[in-house]
Order: structure tokens, then sequence, then C-alpha cells
């Protein structure tokens, strides 16, 4: 088997900062809701984990920027994250990301953008037509769902405005706002990011077993297709290991459209849920 060129390439560092006012953005635009003063309120806040999804993004466009793949055909075909300690309410880290693994597909080919630091590390899978056929290995196929009915359904409701918000979170590209751009990527409009739509699964799914949202610990997800802002989506949930909260899950659309696949995630033991409403 033959290795890619890009396999191993390091993409450098990057130091980020984030303030509290940055979190809380963060949790409004996934879905958090006004009286969760634990996500929203700078005064009890819990920095949500997938936040930092938002700090690495620099690493994947970075690839892009270096040619190895064609940006307009790309897409994010999955993400991993495990999660070394909370995020504080205000900080900064320093990241380092590499190309931890190129697959073969034939026609295309899977880049693994690995990006570590103390508090995190985080991998994008990127999809990317044209640039297979190196004689690579192809990699795993898709996890399959459990051959039994799900133990847990909840509701994902997004709203039209959720586009709008995650964009100011650091991924800009225009085919999350602008109707032109979206035609221009084979959608019909603009459609929300898949990290926005993972992320604002985990809220219900954490409500649904009893954990807070902020004790998210490893986390594993396909995109299988987009979500349009608005969209009411179903998810199902299968329960895992004991080890703490573990559940394999997936999110559908209206008529049973699959959006996300193969999905694991797993909370820290013996954390209760903290819902929090406005002081009287």
């Amino acid at each position: 088997m033959r290795v890619s060129p890009w396999q191993g390439r390091a993409l450098g560092t990057r130091t980020v900062s984030w303030t509290a006012r940055d979190a809380i953005l963060y949790a409004l635009a996934v879905g958090a809701p006004a009286d969760r003063l634990d996500l929203v309120y700078e005064e009890r806040l819990r920095v949500l984990p997938t936040f930092a999804l938002t700090l690495a993004q620099w690493a994947p466009d970075a690839l892009g920027a270096l040619g190895a793949f064609d940006v307009t055909t790309a897409v994010h075909g999955s993400q991993r994250l495990l999660v070394k300690r909370p995020l504080e309410a205000s900080g900064e880290l320093t990241t380092s990301a590499r190309v931890a693994r190129v697959r073969d597909k034939g026609s295309a080919a899977v880049f693994d953008v690995e990006v570590s630091c103390a508090y995190f590390t985080a991998t994008w899978s990127l999809f990317a037509p044209g640039a297979g056929g190196f004689g690579g290995e192809r990699g795993p196929s898709a996890p399959r769902s459990p051959d039994r009915p799900a133990e847990h359904t909840w509701t994902v409701a997004t709203h039209s405005r959720q586009a709008a918000l995650y964009r100011l979170l650091g991924d800009r590209h225009a085919m999350h706002i602008d109707p032109a751009a979206a035609k221009a990527a084979g959608m019909p409009r603009p459609f929300l990011h898949g990290l926005c739509t993972l992320a604002a699964s985990l809220l219900p799914l954490a409500d649904g077993l009893g954990v807070h949202p902020a004790a998210l610990v490893e986390l594993d997800a396909r995109f299988a297709a987009p979500v349009f802002p608005g969209d009411r989506l179903t998810l199902r949930g299968w329960d895992g290991t004991p080890r703490g909260a573990a559940v394999r899950f997936e999110a559908s659309t209206a008529g049973d459209r699959p959006v996300l696949s193969g999905g694991h995630a797993r909370f820290a033991p013996d954390t209760p849920s903290e819902k929090e409403t406005p002081d009287a």
C-alpha cells in the first residue's frame, strides 16, 4: 500500500483565546435556552465541550489552503472529540495540528486532521472528491446501526437563525448564509454547519440521559446529510457501556432521512444534570 504525501504533514500551531461571551454565544447558537443559566450566564457558566471545536477550526481550513484538495467540493465527513479537561469560562491555549491519516476511497480521499492541546484532541475527517486513487488503504467502512430498537427517542428543534448565529463563531463559509453560494455547492438554500447540528443534538441527548452536557468526554459522529435551519430532527439513542453514561445515536429529519450516523457519546459518570432557571 502506498501512503499519501500529505499523511503526517504538520500544519503548525495556533494560540487561541476566548472569553465567557464567546462560550455563551456558542451555547445560544447551538440551541441552549435562555433559562439554562449554567450555559448562558457568566456567573454560573459551564462551557460546552464542543465549543473547543470552534477554537480548532483553523486546522482543516489551513490544510485546504495548502492545496491538498479542492475546497469547493470537499465536505466534512465526520468528527471526533476527546476531552482531556474542561475548558474554563475564559482563557488561552496553544493547539497543534497535523494530517494524522489519509485514506484512499478510489475517486476520493479522506483526510484526518488532528488538533491537539492540553484540553482536547479533535479530529476532522474531510471527504475530498478527486484526491484518491493513490493506492493507499481504504480504511474502515461506516459503522452500522445497532440491530435492536433504540432505547431512547428525543427531538432536536433547529431554528431559522441558527446558521447565521453559528457562523459568528469562526466558520464563515458562504454556503451557510448566502443562497447563491449554497446553490453553487449543490444545495437548494443555505444549510446548517454539521458541527452545529451535532452540538444541538447533544443538548437533548444529555438531558435525556440525566447528565450535564458539559460532562461530555468522548464524541464521534458522521455527517450523513445536510440539515436546513428550521428542520426538526428525531434523535435515537442506544445505551452503551456502563463506564459513565454512554450512548450510540443517530439523527434524522422528517421522512427518516439520516443526517447524523454512527454517533457515540460518553459523559463523565455521576455528574448530575444542572438545569437552572432564572432567579425569582
